[in-house]
């Protein structure tokens, strides 16, 4: 499995920020309040990045061989992809209120309430970020010399396999 590529993280906030401003930029235009994020967001995504690593820690000391007991293959792999999934959530949602926060601070008067809230969420969104992207490297294991080289059981070396 391949890690989360910048790349992707960035598309993903700049499709948030457009969608963050858009949404403003609709509802002023429709004579409503701008859109202001509950407080209590920024909080759960911080505690769901804290949860990712704390996942992901086990994981890292069977990896290391710091601990005795065995992980179940498949529970990396989900810790993996909540890591990955948490990443690019953490990217679309930072895009997000910085397109609140560009629509907010382009107004002649910006209110202090939403400006704090968008930024709250900002700042979380950007810590989910960093500890999904640290959860995900505590998943992965350093690549073998031999990862290139198929195997003797592996498909490409046209050896047959009878029962």
């Amino acid at each position: 499995m391949r890690r989360t590529s910048a790349g992707a993280l960035i598309v993903a906030a700049l499709i948030g920020g457009v969608v963050g401003f858009g949404i403003d930029q609709l509802l002023t235009g429709a004579g409503r309040a701008t859109f202001t994020p509950s407080l209590l967001l920024p909080v759960l995504l911080v505690l769901l990045g804290a949860a990712t690593v704390a996942f992901a820690l086990p994981i890292r000391r069977a990896i290391t061989g710091r601990s005795a007991e065995p992980i179940d293959p498949f529970r990396a792999v989900r810790v993996a992809m909540l890591a990955k999934a948490s990443s690019v959530v953490g990217a679309v949602i930072a895009g997000l209120a910085a397109g609140l926060l560009v629509f907010l601070l382009t107004r002649p008067v910006a209110p202090v309430g939403s400006t704090v809230a968008v930024i709250a969420t900002l700042v979380g969104a950007l810590v989910l970020l960093a500890a999904a992207l640290v959860a995900e490297h505590l998943c992965t294991i350093r690549k073998d010399d031999d990862d290139e080289r198929p195997g003797p059981d592996e498909p490409g070396l046209g050896l047959s396999h009878h029962d």
